[in-house]
């Protein structure tokens, strides 16, 4: 059996690991368009503050995939795929034919459509690569950086910014910081914290250009308001990446559309990780992806596993502070909560209430009860009468 694999993060070599032990036999070829073998993107923003070496990024070296006979492509792209004949094309024009295929091509920034979005000193924070060039580009401690998009990795990036020496403001569009994981509340208390670190907002208000010759020198905001910059990174979220599904002719979204299985609509050819759209939902997440990249590798290799979407949810770390988010957080108030607040230890806890079910959680700044939320969250627990008790703020019987 030929597996190949397109796209080396955590769906894909996740994948090839479950393949390679459901069959010793088969050969298992892995393309990536990146120059360096799988990582972490999660530490990605450590690199920018001198914290963490590039290298010390990387979670399987080569010698990992030679010990488990995988091929691995680098700096390589797939330039097209020809299902009728199983086979893809590279960048190289190598022809690769395949028995089992996976597209595990991940997501690319959202670049948005701003007058000025291509200018030299403009920049995102997606692979290893972009972090070592955001370094190299910045060049010494004392610049002015723009942060577009107050998300969890651009928050990041901009705490190790700020420990680099260089003065952040970020820019939200939206009302709040981290408008998934975060209620109006919570992300108030969140945004005073990052100020005492030395983070500057602007929020609420849309970019309306980067101005500049052929270099970026300012953001200019719908209001007027104009940013001076040395560097304006763009956080702004990412898209899944399915150009090369779309050219296939594969069915797709947001993301390419795969079944339960992980199967796209071509057959033979499946799909896992940030590119995929499972049940309408693009998830996003290093958890999700693995699972879909254990479901996939398993079934390429003749198995018949599901993929069954759990709660979402996410531990963060943001600039070093620590955030649970599950389920619905309620940020409209349309369900029954209960909100507990302590501005000066900057914690904030809430839990939203489905009838006598628990349907979800923030945790701010004291995360230890977390693990009893998501399983009353998962498991849909009928609270009966420890519910009161909850809404008093007293957690013990969960």
């Amino acid at each position: 059996m030929r597996y190949v694999i397109i796209g080396n993060g955590v769906a894909g070599t996740t994948a090839a690991a479950a393949i390679r032990k459901a069959d010793q036999d088969g050969s298992i070829t892995m393309i990536s368009r990146e120059e360096q073998p799988f990582y972490t993107r999660i530490r990605l923003p450590e690199v920018l503050s001198g914290g963490l070496e590039s290298d010390a990024l990387i979670l399987h070296k080569e010698a990992w995939y030679q010990q488990q006979n995988i091929g691995l492509l680098l700096a390589t792209a797939v330039e097209e795929i020809r299902p009728d004949r199983h086979e893809i094309t590279t960048s190289s024009q190598s022809i690769l034919t395949y028995d089992r295929l996976l597209l595990a091509t991940g997501a690319r920034p959202f670049l948005p459509p701003v007058p000025g979005i291509g200018k030299t000193g403009v920049m995102s924070l997606r692979t290893l690569g972009n972090a070592v060039s955001l370094k190299a580009f910045l060049d010494g401690p004392g610049k002015q950086v723009v942060l577009i998009g107050g998300g969890v990795l651009g928050l990041e990036a901009g705490h190790h910014l700020i420990k680099a020496g260089h003065a952040v403001t970020v820019v939200e569009s939206l009302p709040r910081l981290l408008p998934r994981q975060m209620d109006d509340e919570g992300a108030a208390l969140l945004r005073k914290q990052l100020e005492s670190l030395g983070f500057s907002f602007v929020i609420g208000l849309q970019t309306r250009e980067i101005t500049g010759e052929e270099r970026a020198e300012a953001v200019v905001l719908e209001n007027g308001q104009e940013l001076r910059s040395d560097l304006v990174l763009v956080s702004a979220g990412v898209i899944p990446d399915i150009v090369l599904a779309q050219k296939a002719g594969a069915a797709t979204g947001r993301g390419i559309m795969v079944n339960d299985r992980m199967e796209t609509s071509l057959p033979d050819i499946y799909a896992a990780g940030d590119a995929t759209e499972h049940l309408r939902s693009c998830y996003g997440l290093w958890p999700v992806a693995e699972r879909q990249g254990l479901v996939a590798g398993r079934n390429m290799a003749g198995g018949d596993e599901l993929f069954m979407p759990a709660t979402p949810s996410s531990v963060l770390k943001v600039a070093g502070l620590e955030l649970f988010s599950a389920g619905d957080i309620d940020p409209d108030d349309k369900r029954e909560s209960a909100v507990f607040t302590d501005p000066e230890n900057y914690i904030y806890k809430k839990l939203v209430f489905d009838g006598s079910m628990l349907c979800g959680a923030i945790l701010y700044g004291d995360l230890h009860d977390r693990q009893k939320l998501l399983r009353a969250i998962e498991d849909r627990t009928d609270l009966g009468s420890i519910k009161d008790d909850l809404v008093r703020g007293d957690l013990t019987g969960l």
